[in-house]
């Protein structure tokens, strides 16, 4: 019986970043599977991600994305209304600022959300393969 073993990354500071933003870069996300829960400052992004970290052939695997302690999400050049739109993802960076810091997810065409959180708090787990 073949295994499955499904990654679950945990990032809370910039090196734990720059693991999981390697891991999405390409990551294909639905408007509509992206969530700000503001009253539990959790954000969410649900994406189909190539499994680059597998040895084996990358497959398509559908991941899940959650930021904690999010205080505020902005976004630029995207249409929040078109729910079927599909953004890719390119990499995830921050900036610390006086008390807090700006979590950037850059996506393809230039299309940005920007995250205020207090602190890194971030988990990629994968769900399922396609």
């Amino acid at each position: 019986m073949e295994k499955k073993y499904l990654a679950k990354i945990i990032a809370n500071d910039n090196d734990g970043l720059k693991v999981i933003s390697a891991c999405c870069s390409g990551a294909k996300i639905r408007i509509s599977d992206i969530k700000f829960l503001k009253n539990n400052k959790i954000f969410l992004l649900s994406m189909i991600r190539l499994n680059l970290e597998s040895d084996l052939d990358s497959k398509k695997i559908r991941s899940v994305c959650k930021f904690d302690y999010v205080d505020k999400v902005k976004s630029k050049n995207i249409d929040q209304k078109n729910l079927d739109f599909v953004l890719e993802l390119m990499a995830i960076d921050y900036l610390k600022n006086d008390k807090d810091y700006e979590i950037n997810l850059i996506f393809k065409n230039n299309a940005q959300i920007i995250l205020t959180t207090e602190t890194i708090e971030v988990r990629l787990e994968d769900q399922n393969k396609i």
